[in-house]
């Protein structure tokens, strides 16, 4: 019966990754092709955003990205397995979580792609339970405005010196180089308050 709905849901979905069947290995494909392209010298980078990181496998191919020389920034609000910042093994994997006043819940993921950006929003988590023992939909962006804008997103979440916290062992609230006070939260609210207010 699995093996039917594999096959069905293989020859139904061309573009989504659907767990628990092709999440996990589509993912790991696109992170592949990033080692691929650091490899040859070209730009490598991978972005994401989600709430938590537990899969084994998945922490396992991020750190064989960073060993191939991807640089990943990775934004994780809750639970995360994986040891960033270790010279030789994760030294060019970055993680912050973000806590604040409003519950952080988007998902998605930019893959740099040679400077040709695919990117992807999803409803599954880097869990276990999501990749392989539930159904969760990963869907890719297509539309440019809407992929720069997921860009942007990311930037001013990234930026963030007020909420956001470096993962590793201490867990600081994060300093950056910037004197002004960048709270994500309160940008993106700013942020689409000022579209909604532009139409």
């Amino acid at each position: 019966m699995l093996i039917k709905a594999n096959i069905l849901i293989k020859a139904r979905f061309v573009n989504l990754l659907i767990s628990p069947f092709t999440t996990s290995s589509g993912l790991k494909e696109r992170i592949d092709r990033e080692k691929s392209f650091a490899r040859q010298g070209k730009n490598a980078l991978i972005r994401i955003k989600i709430n938590n990181l537990t899969n084994f496998e998945m922490v396992k191919a991020l750190y064989e990205a960073s060993q191939a020389g991807v640089k990943i920034q990775m934004i994780v609000r809750g639970i995360c397995c994986l040891v960033p910042g270790v010279k030789g093994f994760s030294e060019n994997i970055e993680v912050i979580s973000i806590v604040d006043r409003f519950l952080e819940h988007t998902r998605f993921m930019i893959f740099n792609n040679n400077n040709n950006n695919k990117v992807f929003i999803s409803s599954a988590d880097w869990m276990t339970r999501n990749l392989d023992n539930r159904v969760e939909v990963t869907c890719p962006i297509f539309q440019n405005d809407l992929k720069d804008e997921i860009n942007h997103i990311f930037e001013i979440y990234w930026n963030d010196n007020v909420k956001s916290r470096v993962v590793n062992s201490k867990n600081k609230h994060r300093k950056t180089k910037s004197k002004t006070k960048h709270r994500s939260q309160q940008m993106m609210y700013e942020y689409y308050l000022n579209k909604i207010e532009k139409n």
